[in-house]
């Protein structure tokens, strides 16, 4: 607050104080009052004035910066009306209870928002899991059946469970800390379990994996695989479509110090560079996604997002049209290199 806004907001009493001067003082002259006691009358007016407005302005601005400074450092800034100092002020104690009625709605609008999303989770959850019984039995039925039309139906049913796993991390995305688990992983075992889970796949579309990650890491198996998941399934999609290529999906890590990094590397396409710091937004398809691949754009935005909670670096490395490469980097405490 500036001494100029305080003096703007006081100018009807300073006016006030001018006219009861020039009326006293015209009572004065006609009453033929001594001047010199007159015009001290005044000085001693003017001075008291001038005291009562730079004491009122410095109560006031040291009540705001506080206020201020208290806004500034509170993560939780709807809870101000309920942090203000207190003050003598009969205004300032009406407005500071207008705020906490203010917030104290707010608030119990975004807890019923709230049991609304909690809900709504917890039924997405549910069917999710409804869901994953009869996709089971499809695929075992499946690999109990082996002929041509069985093994189109295991591909379009492991599309299905893919799908179905990507909206339950979703859904579960916020709560995360709920649901992971901390372990020691062996990033090729985990690696591995992807190739196989996905092999019609890969086999349909013609690529070849490989594995090369000797190495461990301490996170959470279950999303590591599901980001795994979605960054092959990436590979795949976005695949070179020159007949000369082969295509392939490696995955390997590298060691840094006394950390390790997980890469997925292909040869497809790759990505424009314009758009490589756009891939991991919300969804954002790209060139790629606009030419006929039916890309939501969820993919990397939820690797990202999950990798943040798990404390996990995510990056892309990617030339057009010769490949792309994901970069999962494990922070040292996360690695336990095997002995």
């Amino acid at each position: 607050m500036r001494f100029s806004e305080y003096i703007k907001d006081k100018i009807l009493i300073c006016l006030l104080h001018l006219l009861c001067m020039i009326l006293l003082m015209g009572f004065f002259y006609i009453t033929g009052y001594n001047r010199n006691a007159a015009a001290l009358i005044l000085i001693f007016w003017w001075i008291i004035l001038g005291i009562w407005i730079v004491t009122g302005y410095y109560r006031r601005k040291k009540y705001f910066d506080r206020a201020e400074h208290i806004l500034e450092n509170v993560d939780q800034r709807y809870l101000l009306g309920e942090l203000l100092p207190a003050s003598p002020y009969l205004e300032d104690r009406i407005y500071r209870e207008l705020i906490r009625r203010s917030n104290k709605s707010v608030i119990e609008r975004i807890r019923m928002l709230e049991d609304e999303q909690n809900d709504y989770r917890d039924y997405i959850e549910s069917w999710v899991h409804e869901i994953k019984a009869p996709i089971t039995s499809i695929q075992l039925v499946c690999e109990n059946h082996k002929d041509e039309v069985t093994r189109q139906i295991s591909l379009e049913n492991q599309r299905i469970e893919n799908d179905v796993d990507m909206v339950l991390y979703y859904a579960r995305m916020e709560k995360v800390y709920k649901d992971y688990m901390i372990e020691e992983t062996d990033l090729g075992k985990a690696a591995s379990e992807i190739l196989i889970k996905n092999k019609y796949y890969l086999i349909s579309n013609g690529v070849r994996g490989e594995v090369e990650c000797p190495d461990l890491a301490y996170t959470d198996k279950k999303w590591i695989l599901f980001i795994l998941n979605q960054l092959m399934l990436n590979s795949v999609k976005y695949k070179s479509e020159n007949p000369k290529v082969h295509p392939y999906i490696h995955i390997y890590t590298e060691r840094y110090g006394h950390g390790v990094r997980l890469i997925v590397e292909d040869n497809g396409t790759g990505i424009r560079e314009e758009e490589m710091s756009r891939i991991f937004e919300k969804g954002f398809t790209g060139s790629n996604g606009r030419n006929g691949k039916k890309s939501t754009g969820m993919g990397l935005y939820l690797c990202r997002r999950l990798c943040e909670k798990l404390g996990i670096a995510i990056e892309a490395e990617s030339v057009r049209g010769e490949g792309t490469k994901m970069i999962l980097t494990f922070p040292v405490s996360s690695y336990l290199s095997k002995m």
